[in-house]
């Protein structure tokens, strides 16, 4: 496992956020829905995420437990039938839920499901998010369905879970010998660890600064309209994203709205 085969040690050093935080925002990632609402569920203290439906967008709830907390529990971005068109749209979505951008990356991930190509596409949806989303990730392994002798040594000893644990810098936690309140430590603790930093999500910025503040909410919930035409103004730079159900009337609009900006400048 590396230097560090060992979970992190219990400290009562960290507070829950940094004096100047307001809210902590923490992205749920991991190869089973119904375990990362489970999680969910457990952070808030109630029951928020249905963990028998799994819907097919982001969804984005808060609670206040010392400080607030704001969690964003994703579909199943792992499903190898997910096109990357569909996955640019979710990651797009969580990036605009957890707008400025997310403090720590929870990776729920249950031992006896997950692959080598769940960690391959868990690492490129990371990496998608920010080449530093690493150092804002810790991984949590849940409670196995069947518990059996020997178990914890099984899973640490999977080749899988040990990539995923040295890529997070050996940040992890089994979800049977915590409590809430060592949970919510070690999260501050990922946040005092990069200096109260977010996650800053540079590779989707032009996609969100696109959106009118209303999308930009992260009050919004549900999932998100896709952009489908967009036109930027040569004049001044101003972009302008066109929403709707007909490409042809998107279209004359955009025209539209380039040869009234044409026409403008030239009477100028």
């Amino acid at each position: 496992m590396g230097d560090n085969p060992h979970p992190l040690k219990r400290s009562s050093s960290f507070g829950l956020l940094p004096p100047n935080m307001s809210e902590l925002r923490v992205v749920l990632l991991g190869n089973s829905w119904s375990q990362r609402s489970s999680v969910g569920n457990f952070i808030l203290g109630t029951t928020v995420f249905n963990t028998e439906g799994e819907p097919d967008h982001c969804q984005r709830v808060s609670g206040t437990l010392k400080n607030k907390i704001v969690l964003i529990n994703t579909p199943d971005l792992l499903h190898p039938n997910m096109s990357e068109i569909k996955l640019t749209e979710h990651v797009e979505t969580c990036v605009r839920l957890s707008d400025p951008g997310p403090h720590v990356f929870l990776l729920v991930l249950q031992p006896e499901d997950f692959t080598e190509e769940h960690k391959l596409r868990l690492k490129s949806i990371l990496e998608n998010f920010s080449d530093q989303a690493f150092d804002h990730s810790l991984v949590l392994i849940p409670t196995p369905r069947e518990e059996s002798p020997g178990y914890i040594v099984k899973f640490m000893e999977d080749p899988q879970i040990k990539d995923m644990i040295r890529m997070c810098r050996y940040r992890f936690l089994w979800q049977k010998t915590i409590d809430l309140p060592e949970l919510l430590t070690r999260l501050g603790q990922i946040v005092k660890e990069n200096n109260g930093d977010h996650v800053s999500c540079d590779v989707f910025k032009e996609t969100t600064s696109s959106l009118p503040a209303d999308h930009q909410s992260p009050k919004q919930k549900g999932p998100q309209t896709s952009v489908i035409g967009a036109v930027k103004s040569a004049a001044s730079g101003f972009r302008i994203v066109l929403l709707g159900k007909s490409e042809d009337k998107q279209t004359k609009l955009g025209n539209f709205i380039i040869g009234d900006q044409k026409n403008k400048k030239q009477k100028r």
